[in-house]
């Protein structure tokens, strides 16, 4: 029986390099000469730490843009609230999402039931299997799926005839 997963990657390493790019590029701009910045990659998030609210904000934005070149969408960052940190700085906890959430997978769910196809869709894990008779349901559900914003970066795999 024809089937594909629905998922959310992320990769990791290219995270890692837009970081190191945003770095180099905070070190270099005129606006934030004298001020101490920070972007450290963790597991699971990114932390930043900024002079100001200003600065923050652009470290965010610059941040955003190296990962959208590199091929990682912003959806995939979980913005955290800002803290104050010590000297007047202060810091933010972006979480780099992995993986469909349970609600976010019931919701792909309900986008494919309402296309009325003749599909089967079940929520595994982090990811959404989705089976039919014919790869053209199959096809037809990642068009859809593909118009339809989830706040969620999905990616269609292992698909199977």
């Amino acid at each position: 029986m024809p089937s594909f997963d629905v998922v959310s990657n992320v990769d990791m390493q290219e995270v890692d390099n837009a970081v190191n790019q945003a770095l180099k590029e905070v070190d270099q701009r005129y606006d934030f000469k004298g001020t101490h910045n920070e972007i450290d990659l963790e597991k699971d998030a990114i932390v930043i730490l900024a002079a100001d609210d200003y600065k923050l904000k652009a470290i965010v934005d610059i941040l955003k843009g190296k990962l959208v070149r590199r091929g990682v969408s912003p959806k995939c960052l979980d913005s955290g609230k800002e803290e104050p940190a010590s000297g007047g700085a202060v810091r933010q906890r972006v979480g780099v999402v992995q993986g469909i959430s349970k609600e976010k997978g019931k919701e792909i769910v309900k986008v494919i039931k309402e296309t009325k196809l003749k599909v089967q869709a079940q929520v595994m894990d982090e990811q959404v299997r989705v089976t039919a008779k014919k790869i053209d349901d199959l096809q037809e559900v990642i068009q859809v799926l593909k118009t339809k914003d989830l706040g969620v970066e999905l990616q269609f795999v292992n698909m199977r005839s």
